[in-house]
């Protein structure tokens, strides 16, 4: 089974500190391709900048094609007003809450100009104002006067986020959809040969699946997967009384089988496959159910004649914001488990049981 190990984290520390918001995904792009590019029989850039890579399979029999996509971008913020003296509006690129974003420090254009969210002190506000939520017209992107000539209005800004490890856990900005990208770069590495297997770092993705939906028309693949990180919901304070059925990972216990989410069902064959594969090695695994939310799986979906599809997540805590935090032995169990699970897939999983 495939391990994670300092290649491996390495790999994820760049993905992670690079900056790549929703439409501006170059930097990631350019690592993608990097590392994939040696490894692969066909390899393309898309129109809309999506990363195609094709590894084929051997054997002279017809193989399953199979589509794997994990996404390159990141939320995070446009700018849209200059208000002179390093002071911009900006516009949130992606689910991001305002209520989190006052005093986070920023990367802001290309060239990761230093910058802050800044909002009203405590000093000059009054007990009312405090009551209420803060409003994103209120809050502004600061890089000082002598840098607001550096950047301009349309540039992207994410958090200034380093990767840590945390003993058996990793903080970092970006973990969704990065774990997918590094996961899917090291399958690229170790292609299954019993499948054709057609890769797609995607773009957009946390601004409507886009890129997956033209990433998915091109391939036309037999089966999808989608590769994510999903919230883990075990923070909270719970009634002892009250089920957790929403959003129900967990740090710690393996990696996340969707059932369904706001935007795809699951298929069943391929969730039965993923189990089974699990339990035969021994892997940690759990269900996702039921919960909004949506990841490629949405778009690949519903391409064409109909992909049958199904998504395994990382679990994660604290995302869309300036740090998430994740288990390392997650991550391994999500690649040992997706590079089995490929491994395994045969003909026999297009039928339906009666």
């Amino acid at each position: 089974m495939l391990e994670i190990g300092q290649e491996q984290l390495e790999l994820l520390e760049r993905l992670t500190n690079a900056c790549a918001v929703s439409g501006d995904e170059g930097a990631v792009r350019k690592i993608v391709l990097d590392e994939v590019e040696e490894y692969v029989d066909e390899l393309q850039v898309d129109a809309l900048g999506n990363v195609l890579a094709l590894c084929r399979g051997e054997g002279d029999g017809e193989r399953l094609k199979v589509m794997v996509a994990a996404h390159m971008d990141e939320v995070g913020f446009m700018l849209t007003a200059d208000e002179k003296k390093g002071l911009y509006r900006f516009a949130r690129v992606g689910g991001l809450d305002p209520r989190q974003l006052v005093g986070k420090a920023l990367w802001v254009g290309a060239e990761r100009i230093p910058g802050v969210i800044g909002a009203k002190p405590i000093h000059f506000t009054k007990k009312k104002e405090r009551q209420n939520a803060i409003s994103l017209e209120s809050l502004r992107i600061d890089v000082g006067p002598e840098n607001g000539s550096k950047i301009k209005v349309g540039d992207r800004a994410t958090f200034a986020t380093q990767f840590t490890r945390l003993g058996k856990s990793i903080r970092a900005k970006a973990l969704d959809d990065r774990f997918g990208v590094a996961t899917l770069i090291e399958l690229v590495k170790h292609a299954p040969q019993n499948i054709d297997l057609l890769t797609a770092f995607t773009v957009q993705e946390e601004v409507g699946l886009r890129g997956a939906w033209v990433a998915a028309y091109a391939l036309d693949p037999d089966l999808g997967f989608a590769l994510d990180s999903t919230p883990a919901r075990d923070f909270l304070p719970w009634n002892d009384e009250e089920e957790n059925v929403t959003y129900n990972t967990r740090l710690g216990a393996g990696p996340a089988i969707y059932t369904t989410d706001a935007r795809t069902i699951s298929d069943p064959r391929l969730i039965k496959h993923l189990i089974t594969t699990a339990e035969e090695l021994d892997l940690p695994y759990q269900l996702r159910q039921p919960g909004g939310g949506g990841t490629d799986a949405g778009a690949i979906h519903r391409q064409r004649a109909g992909v049958p599809s199904v998504t395994v997540s990382v679990p994660a805590r604290y995302l869309h914001s300036a740090a998430s935090l994740a288990r390392m032995a997650d991550w391994e169990a999500t690649l040992a488990l997706v590079h089995a699970a490929l491994g395994r897939l045969g003909a026999g999983i297009m039928q339906f049981a009666d």
